[in-house]
């Protein structure tokens, strides 16, 4: 039974150069190297597609390495320096591949090495899981799975949030966060999917609140917000954009309560509330997944919370979303000041 062997050696090369010298069939060099027909021909038919052409050993062996490297063990992440250390910082700075996929796009824009979809970010981060790198990189994900989760596929029988306003109908200048009041929201699951606490995050200051919840109702839900919400000027009270969860089912009732108007995100569609997820990361680095939240205390939330509001945020330019949401405070009082 002949050996299996991969990939031709330079000195296997040799031999062919030498044997097509010769003007010996295809048959008799793999027969010579103890190789399949199939194989030789491949390598051959790569170089000699007319009389005329000629096979050189060096010359394939060369090709061969480069195209193994480049193909099987390179991806663009690490074909390219810069590339990977923009990817690396960005992982390092608590950014979503889809975060970073996005601003490279935007400081990049005509670059085409300076350019990766968040798929390709994923697949080099996963690629070699069980490494140590490997590791590394993905516990600085937002969901840091051992495996890659599989793309779920949704029937037509799903429960449907009723008369929820689409994020698509959202106004474009939320997007911007040039205006200070409007918030993102999700609910963090705990052990079992028995508790769970809520998580409220302004888009412009980033300044975020923990809310417990006893349950996951979603009157539960809604009536924290509103609560917490409620003691902030109304200024600062203008949408909200929520995960497709049915805790937000009782949006309409948020809304008369807050006067906010509430978006829903497509289903799992993580990346249009890419503030309050990069949050939600931050406080699964203080209460990991299976936490049970039926043990955790409100003032460990508000500790947390704390903490949050405290950190100096790169996106901030190192300011702390208290000191940001200190500044948006006062220009509305001095707004208000002047008007009377």
């Amino acid at each position: 039974m002949k050996a299996k062997r991969n990939r031709l050696t330079l000195a296997e090369r040799v031999v062919i150069q030498t044997l097509l010298q010769e003007k010996k069939s295809i048959s008799y060099i793999a027969k010579q190297l103890s190789r399949d027909r199939s194989s030789i021909h491949r390598e051959v038919k790569k170089w000699v597609r007319k009389p005329t052409d000629k096979y050189n050993a060096e010359l394939a062996q060369f090709c061969a390495k480069e195209e193994y490297l480049n193909k099987r063990n390179l991806d663009k992440i690490n074909t390219f320096f810069k590339l990977k250390v923009f990817v690396y910082k960005g992982l390092l700075s608590d950014f979503s591949p889809e975060q970073i996929a996005g601003s490279i796009k935007d400081i990049y824009p005509n670059d085409t090495i300076m350019s990766i979809s968040h798929e390709a970010i994923y697949q080099h981060i996963y690629r070699h899981r069980q490494s140590r790198l490997g590791r590394k990189l993905i516990a600085l994900l937002p969901y840091n799975h051992s495996r890659r989760r599989k793309h779920r596929k949704y029937g037509t029988k799903r429960v449907r949030i009723p008369d929820a306003i689409s994020i698509e109908q959202r106004p474009l200048h939320v997007e911007n966060r040039m205006e200070i009041g409007h918030w993102e929201g999700d609910t963090i699951v705990g052990l079992g999917q028995k508790s769970a606490i809520a998580t409220v995050v302004e888009r412009k200051t980033r300044y975020t609140f923990i809310l417990y919840l006893k349950d996951r109702k979603s009157e539960t839900v809604t009536h924290e917000i509103a609560k917490h919400l409620n003691n902030l000027n109304p200024e600062l009270r203008k949408t909200m954009t929520y995960d497709n969860g049915m805790e937000m089912a009782n949006h309409k009732w948020l809304t008369t309560q807050t006067g906010m108007d509430i978006y829903f995100a497509h289903p799992y569609s993580p990346w249009e509330r890419g503030t309050n997820e990069n949050t939600n990361g931050l406080i699964r680095r203080y209460f990991p997944k299976k936490t049970d939240f039926n043990e955790i205390t409100e003032q460990q939330l508000k500790n947390v919370q704390e903490k949050l509001n405290n950190r100096p945020r790169k996106v901030l330019n190192y300011k702390t979303p208290s000191y940001m949401m200190e500044i948006e405070i006062n220009k509305i009082k001095y707004q208000n000041y002047k008007l009377n």
